[in-house]
């Protein structure tokens, strides 16, 4: 099983754009929600080139912007991250069987490190993170980093999504996907399953995405 992070299994997109308003303010400027969409999903490099085309402030020094939101977006985490509905109890049913489990985010790892207070240190057999691969979501390499760590063919993995950047990944990498909409919607498409919510998501249903899997039912 592989999980995407923001969006899907917490509840931190609010927690981003919190922080993304912030920064557009700091700059004395006003982030629009269309180019606040365009970001979801996608890797910190690609979000502050939309910040600061939208702000039209294309001098601004990325790596500074990026700094400053992630700073704050660490605070945020620490008092704020909340699962998403039926994602703990998803998670927990996986790793009693257990299942191999990664976490592959496009987050840098300082902040998936504060976010890991919350998820459980021990809960992810591996994780990925956006700042720690050679391309990022939409690019299936995340997606098959994390099923060469696991020592696992990538077409026996189910990715678990909530952008249509991440969804692009898992296809990409040749994973079944099982997609919870979170801020962006999600057009139907051949290999992926779409859920309003992962409650009440089993391991039965997880079998009939992957049927070479031998899951539990």
């Amino acid at each position: 099983m592989l999980f995407d992070m923001d969006g899907t299994l917490v509840d931190s997109e609010r927690l981003w754009d919190t922080g993304l308003q912030e920064l557009a303010a700091h700059y004395g400027g006003t982030l629009s929600e269309p180019a606040r969409l365009a970001m979801v999903g996608t890797s910190m490099a690609v979000s502050m080139e939309i910040l600061h085309t939208d702000l039209a402030q294309p001098w601004r020094d990325p790596a500074d912007s990026t700094a400053w939101l992630e700073r704050r977006v660490a605070e945020l985490f620490l008092t704020e991250l909340r699962w998403r509905p039926g994602a703990l109890a998803l998670v927990q049913a996986v790793r009693a069987v257990p299942i191999p489990t990664a976490l592959v985010t496009s987050t840098a790892r300082s902040l998936v490190e504060v976010a890991l207070n919350t998820l459980g240190r021990d809960t992810f057999d591996v994780i990925v993170c956006g700042d720690e691969v050679t391309a990022t979501k939409p690019d299936p390499v995340p997606y098959l980093t994390a099923a060469r760590l696991l020592d696992v063919p990538i077409n026996r993995c189910v990715a678990i999504e909530d952008s249509p950047t991440g969804v692009a990944s898992a296809l990409a990498a040749g994973a079944s996907v099982l997609a919870v909409p979170s801020v962006v919607p999600i057009d139907p498409v051949d290999g992926v399953h779409l859920l309003e919510t992962l409650t009440g998501v089993d391991l039965e249903l997880l079998g009939g995405l992957l049927a070479p899997l031998d899951l539990p039912r």
